[in-house]
C-alpha cells in the first residue's frame, strides 16, 4: 500500500492525477494527500467526500518553506508513527505569456515563475525528504515539459511561454541534481513531460483531454524503479508517437 502527495491538486493535471490514483484500490494507493495554496477547489472537496478515509487535503504554498514544514507535519501526523511516504509528485506550475519572446519579458514575470516552478519543487521535496526516506516507494516524480528541452527549442520556438520554458529547463537540472546525491539511497528522480493536455494552463486547442495523458502518468510512476533515476520521460499515447509532441514513451532527450 502506497502513499503519494500531489501538489497542485485543486485542479488540472492535479486534480485528475489525485482522482485516477483513488481509483485504484487501496492495497495498491492507500493514502493520497492533496497539496493546494488555498482552500481546495469544489472538485476537490467533492473527492474528499467521497473519499474521505484515502484523501486529505493539505494546505502550503510551495514557495513557503514555514507552510510547507508544517504540512509535512500534518502528513506524518497521518501517515503514523512508523509510516512514511512513498511517492510525491511536484506538480504545481504555472506560466506567463510574453508574446514577441524574451523581448517583452520582464523581471517579475521570470522571477514568479522559477519561484514556483524550480525553487517551489525544491521546497517541497526538501520538506518531504525525511518522510520519503522513511517510506519504501522513495519516488519523486516532477512534472516537467518537453518545452523546457534545449534539444526542442527550435521546435517551440513560437510558443510565447519563455519563463515557462526556462523554468522547466532549470528543473530538469535540478531534478539532474537530485537523482545524482540520492541514487545511493535507493531513490528514483524522476521527470515526465504530461503532454500538451487540456487544462487551464493548457487552453482548450490541447493535444488531450487531461485524462489520457494522466492515464500514463500514472502508468509511468508504478512502473518506474531506481533503474530510471534521473531520466526525462515523455507519455505514450497509442497512434500519437509520431504527432507534433512525440507521444512515444520514450526518454526525452533535453
Amino acid at each position: 500500500m502506497s502513499s503519494y502527495v500531489i501538489t497542485g491538486a485543486s485542479r488540472g493535471i492535479g486534480l485528475e492525477l489525485t482522482k485516477q490514483l483513488l481509483e485504484l484500490p487501496v492495497t495498491q494507493v492507500a493514502k493520497v494527500f492533496a497539496l493546494t495554496r488555498s482552500r481546495p477547489s469544489n472538485s476537490l472537496n467533492q473527492l474528499i467526500a467521497d473519499n474521505s478515509d484515502r484523501l486529505f487535503s493539505v494546505i502550503a504554498s510551495v514557495d513557503n518553506a514555514t507552510d510547507l514544514k508544517r504540512a509535512a507535519a500534518d502528513v506524518k501526523a497521518r501517515l503514523g508513527e512508523h509510516g512514511g511516504l512513498d511517492v510525491l509528485v511536484n506538480n504545481a506550475g504555472i506560466t506567463a505569456f510574453s508574446p514577441g519572446g524574451t523581448r517583452n519579458l520582464t523581471a517579475e514575470q521570470l522571477t514568479q515563475v522559477l519561484n514556483t516552478n524550480v525553487t517551489g519543487v525544491h521546497l517541497v521535496t526538501m520538506a518531504f525528504l525525511p518522510l520519503l526516506e522513511a517510506g519504501k516507494g522513495k519516488k519523486v516524480i516532477s512534472m516537467s515539459s518537453t518545452l523546457g528541452a534545449i534539444s526542442w527549442a527550435q521546435k517551440f520556438k513560437l510558443s510565447p511561454t519563455p519563463a515557462y520554458k526556462i523554468s522547466k529547463a532549470a528543473l530538469n537540472m535540478l531534478n539532474t541534481q537530485y537523482a545524482l546525491d540520492y541514487a545511493d539511497a535507493g531513490f528514483t528522480f524522476l521527470l515526465v513531460s504530461p503532454g500538451w493536455l487540456t487544462t487551464d494552463l493548457g487552453g482548450e486547442g490541447a493535444d488531450f483531454p487531461v485524462d489520457v495523458g494522466v492515464q500514463d502518468v500514472i502508468r509511468i510512476i508504478l512502473d518506474s524503479t531506481p533503474a530510471q533515476n534521473g531520466k526525462f520521460l515523455n507519455i505514450h499515447v497509442p497512434g500519437q508517437e509520431d504527432a507534433w509532441g512525440s507521444y512515444d514513451g520514450k526518454e526525452i532527450s533535453w
